[in-house]
């Protein structure tokens, strides 16, 4: 096979299509140009003290060596009842869970043990950009499903007509990045009924789960005939902005954990003992903390939301997550690429294009995406900067 010109002939043809990710080189734009970052989607805040602290006296009483494959028992046994206090739902923390190098890992190692060659996976765009690059390393094919604003709903006969006798899982996320959306309980039975009726599997990515605002968050595992089909994935980073730890996790039936299993232990086989300890304090904390992380996540939004607004953008409110999106045509925007690398240059603020997480690119390429996670004063200067965009700046 002739490569493409200007490919790399080393790189295995299924990821030809992929390279850097927006998410560092927007970032490494930030750095070079001294711009407020509002791409990347990490606080710029740490996390609770009883996390880390737990976390550094792990590693003072020597817990530096290899954790157990499937992640250390406090761990497993603190996701378990974090599931059962918040979601309902009962897992066996020897069986139906797994801790993992950050959610990434988990859906990576789910797509490649879960997926043959050949293989169809289900997903909405516009997707998270390692679900593509994960679908291709298993060597399956995505069809996707458009969510179309404002509210991003997608159409059933186009989901409908998504399934065809290769589909082997859907891959879902709810809270939904970029967009923020928060898949309705009605749009979730949907989903589940044909995934039942076509004996479909699930991964549904709901690392976002602490952050939804206005709604709730319905796990599709919880619904009829799901429990047994779904992989369900979260991630400590998200729950408690210590992103840099990569400790994530995978919840389901044994016989699908198993499998998961099997392709995680050959990619990292373990991560972050140390963090690991953290991670089970953290998530035994009073529901104090989480009920007051996702109000003042709320009011990030809010403010975030409102200085765009005044800046000139038509903002899409987001319902769950830490991302807003933005119509840039407003402000003077066609292109969201265009947009987005001359904005460091013209008021200093880094945001995302959207674009790059369609396939059906014409759907998002007037939409950027903003990150409000972080500190009031970076998000007030960023309003402030934007606003110069209505002069012309």
């Amino acid at each position: 096979m002739t490569p493409a010109p200007g490919a790399n002939p080393y790189l295995n043809p299924n990821l030809a299509e992929f390279g850097t990710t927006i998410f560092a080189e927007m970032s490494a734009l930030a750095v070079r140009t001294g711009a407020v970052n509002l791409g990347q989607g990490f606080p710029d805040t740490d996390g609770p003290s009883v996390v880390s602290d737990a976390a550094i006296e792990a590693i003072r009483n020597g817990h530096n060596q290899y954790p157990p494959g499937p992640g250390i028992p406090s761990l497993r046994e603190a996701i378990a009842r974090h599931r059962e206090r918040f979601r309902g739902q009962s897992f066996d923390p020897e069986t139906e869970v797994l801790v993992t190098a950050g959610a990434t890992e988990a859906i990576a190692a789910s797509l490649l043990s879960l997926c043959r060659a050949g293989d169809e996976v289900i997903t909405f765009e516009p997707y998270y950009d390692s679900y593509a690059a994960g679908i291709a390393m298993a060597g399956a094919s995505r069809r996707v499903v458009t969510l179309r604003g404002p509210d991003y709903s997608f159409d059933i006969s186009e989901l409908e007509a998504a399934f065809t006798p290769t589909t082997r899982l859907v891959l879902l996320n709810s809270p939904h990045n970029p967009t923020g959306k928060v898949f309705s309980r009605a749009e979730l039975t949907q989903i589940a009924e044909l995934c039942v009726s076509h004996d479909v599997l699930v991964v549904s990515d709901e690392v976002y789960e602490h952050l939804v605002y206005d709604t709730d968050h319905v796990p599709i595992a919880t619904l009829p005939g799901m429990a047994e089909r779904t992989v369900t994935i979260s991630s400590a980073g998200k729950i408690f902005s210590f992103t840099g730890w990569k400790i994530g996790w995978a919840c389901g039936p044994a016989d699908l954990i198993a499998a998961v299993r099997t392709s995680k232990q050959f990619l990292t086989y373990v991560s972050g003992g140390p963090f690991q300890h953290g991670v089970a304090a953290g998530l035994d904390m009073d529901d104090g903390f989480f009920d007051n992380y996702t109000v003042a996540m709320q009011g990030k939004r809010d403010r975030l939301c409102r200085g765009l607004t005044e800046a000139g953008f038509d903002v899409i409110e987001p319902q769950g997550t830490y991302f807003v999106t933005a119509d840039i045509r407003p402000v003077g925007g066609r292109d969201g690429i265009e947009f987005c690398m001359g904005l460091p240059e013209r008021c200093g603020v880094v945001a995302v294009p959207t674009q790059v997480f369609y396939d059906n690119v014409d759907a998002g390429r007037h939409l950027v995406r903003f990150a409000f996670c972080k500190r009031d004063e970076v998000l007030d200067e960023a309003a402030r900067r934007l606003a110069t965009l209505k002069s012309g700046g």
